[in-house]
């Protein structure tokens, strides 16, 4: 369920900066296919993929992160 949050925001900011799944792939040094996997929510990613998405798409980490995730961070700090 956490994958599929990921992959849900990561597609939306992705299509909504104009990338498409190639380009965006390309731009982040990753296969297609491993991108396809985090976007239909197969795959979390990592930590370090993350924030590549994140400066590739000029947003901050928290801005990508789920909203529960956050929320549940805070909670737990």
């Amino acid at each position: 369920m956490e994958a599929e949050k990921w992959g849900r925001r990561i597609r939306a900011y992705r299509k909504l900066k104009g990338f498409t799944q190639e380009s965006f792939a390309k731009n982040l040094h990753i296969s297609v296919s491993v991108l396809g996997e985090v976007e239909r929510g197969n795959r979390i990613p990592s930590e370090e993929l993350v924030q590549s998405i994140a400066q590739e798409l000029n947003i901050t980490v928290e801005e990508l992160s789920p909203p529960e995730l956050i929320k549940r961070e805070e909670v737990n700090n």
